[in-house]
């Protein structure tokens, strides 16, 4: 029996992939994050299915659930929000499943970044101005930062950033930015993208934590900075040129 690990997108129901819906619908048991993933993605579990919330649950509880399952023979559906590669907790689980000899497989999702860019009308990447999105978080309760992964760091290459699970901390990511970005680069910040209560909130490192404060927002909000968010004076690549060749355009 397997473990299938899905990557359930970033909120609205129908960004989950077409691998993910149909791994729910023939899974007896699904075990899903509740705090994060649309119960709408339920209705795709088969009628008699057993449907656990995993986020009241420690690791071991999760871990026992999936061995539960495995002995009866059943496969299980294993929800979580986003896509799994990133901050979803899934190496921990895979580790304590591989001790077991549990099997399992593993479904990507629809980032919230991707999703974040999606609601901004935004590329992250724009010739001549940034090529480089990094995604990254300050320290938290649950995983501190490692020592060398400093805001200051990423900000020092003029990337685009993408800040997770850092809104609580706004005054901290801003005072550690402004030095390297000034204090008219442009921010944007997503709470719950995809998701009915979407809410954007635009400014610059010197505007954005008041902008925050009329309203103030959840960690589920994405920070995101960097000289492309609004950018229009950008020169074109040149994937379009008419005077570009490359093996596909087959011009002469």
């Amino acid at each position: 029996m397997t473990i299938h690990f899905i990557g359930a997108g970033p909120g609205a129901p129908d960004l989950i992939t077409v691998r993910g819906r149909d791994l729910i619908a023939r899974c007896p048991v699904c075990l899903y994050a509740g705090s994060l993933v649309p119960k709408a993605l339920l209705d795709h579990c088969p009628p008699e299915a057993r449907i656990v919330d995993t986020a009241p649950m420690s690791l071991d509880e999760i871990v026992a659930e999936c061995r539960r399952a495995t002995d009866a023979g059943q496969d299980v559906a294993r929800l979580h929000s986003g896509d799994l590669s990133v901050w979803s907790a899934m190496g921990e689980q895979l580790r304590r499943l591989d001790e077991e000899k549990i099997a399992y497989t593993i479904t990507p999702g629809v980032p919230s970044f991707a999703a974040a860019a999606a609601a901004l009308g935004q590329e992250l990447t724009l010739p001549e101005l940034a090529q480089t999105v990094v995604l990254t978080r300050t320290s938290g309760r649950a995983s501190a930062m490692p020592p060398g992964e400093k805001l200051a760091a990423f900000a020092a290459t003029g990337a685009t950033l993408a800040i997770h699970l850092s809104i609580h901390v706004l005054d901290k990511v801003v005072a550690d930015l402004m030095p390297h970005y000034g204090a008219d680069c442009p921010v944007a910040v997503v709470y719950r993208a995809t998701w009915p209560e979407e809410r954007v909130i635009r400014g610059t490192l010197a505007t954005i934590a008041a902008e925050v404060a009329k309203t103030p927002l959840e960690r589920t909000a994405l920070i995101l900075v960097g000289k492309v968010l609004g950018a229009r004076d950008f020169r074109n690549s040149a994937l379009y040129d008419a005077a570009y060749q490359r093996r596909f355009r087959g011009r002469t």
